[in-house]
């Protein structure tokens, strides 16, 4: 008997064990890196904040999330296979399909670029982006959306392409440094980098594209930005993990537009304050109208991103680009 009861004991064990893998199996979260476009900025603030508020975890998700200062070499980090997805400005997808390779925009966060053209205080005699021609623009890197954005104000001002330089400075330190140090004269960025240098006075707004009225005046119509914009073919093939980032993407943006700035600060990590959580609720106050309520791509927006692009890109003049390609809403209209 007291045989029986030992192997009774083991097989007993062996079938506990084996029923908490298979649970632990069944409820393996599912691994997803994402690279971000400098997650500090607060264009891509839905990044971490859904990772604050818990919601991958609540969908099931594993996300890492990366953080690269520039747009473009996250795209590159995307193309190489190294990541699922980027959390980086539409235009991306339009410029891609023109170079032969398809990805799209699965949520789109904004409507709004939330960039500023800053003109260094340094400068009085500038007065608009045509008296830029023959200085120096700081960009977060060539290719990425603030150059693109940059070369086509200044080709919109009447100066082409080739009479003013755009420099790479990334943003937050390594611009203000290039700004106060004169190695540029004016440049592209976001928050909290404006709000520091704004007030400071070492800089003042040249363009605003902070709101969707401004944008709007600037270039055209809406201009959709930041998103969460995947290969096309990993997205066809990986639809039930698509769909939960989605959910909690969609779950952030509600959360942003039923919350206040003051809220919102405080969920996420407080080095993004860059030493000044006042100044971040204020620039966060006066920007989150960028933010899209339900990740769904605004009506006129690609149409809008298209034509800026074909303003001054060789990739892009002149070539049929099949907008209905660079996004889709399959996912963000599925959410509950």
């Amino acid at each position: 008997m007291k045989t029986n009861f030992k192997f009774n004991r083991v097989f007993q064990a062996i079938g506990l064990a084996t029923l908490a893998f298979s649970c632990s199996g069944a409820m393996a979260a599912d691994k997803v890196t994402i690279i971000v476009g400098g997650y500090e900025k607060q264009i891509y603030l839905p990044a971490k904040l859904a990772q604050s508020l818990g919601y991958f975890t609540a969908e099931g998700l594993d996300v890492e999330l990366l953080n690269e200062g520039s747009g473009v070499d996250a795209e590159n980090e995307m193309l190489a296979g190294a990541v699922q997805g980027v959390i980086g400005f539409y235009d991306h997808c339009v410029d891609l399909q023109t170079k032969g390779k398809f990805v799209q925009s699965v949520v789109q966060f904004s409507q709004a670029p939330g960039e500023v053209e800053l003109l260094s205080s340094k400068h009085p005699e500038i007065k608009s982006m045509a008296d830029l021609r023959g200085k120096s623009l700081g960009v977060t890197g060539l290719g990425s959306s603030t150059n693109f954005l940059s070369q086509y104000l200044m080709v919109k001002a009447g100066v082409p392409l080739g009479e003013f330089s755009t420099i790479p400075v990334g943003a937050g330190t390594t611009f203000i440094a290039a700004m106060t140090q004169d190695k540029i004269q004016a440049g592209m960025t976001t928050e909290p980098t404006i709000t520091r240098l704004l007030k400071t006075g070492q800089a003042r707004v040249l363009v605003d594209m902070r709101s969707l009225e401004k944008t709007k005046q600037a270039l055209g119509g809406p201009y959709p930005a930041a998103s969460l914009y995947m290969p096309t073919d990993w997205v066809q093939k990986n639809k039930p993990i698509v769909q939960k980032l989605a959910n909690a993407f969609v779950k952030t943006l509600k959360f942003i537009n039923t919350h206040s700035a003051a809220e919102i600060t405080e969920k996420m990590p407080k080095d993004f304050y860059a030493g000044d959580k006042d100044g971040y609720i204020l620039a966060l106050a006066d920007g989150k109208g960028m933010f899209t309520p339900d990740g769904v791509m605004p009506v006129g927006g690609p149409e809008t991103v298209l034509t800026v692009l074909s303003a001054f890109s060789k990739n892009v003049k002149g070539k049929t680009v099949d907008l209905s390609k660079t996004y889709t809403t399959e996912f963000v209209k599925n959410v509950k």
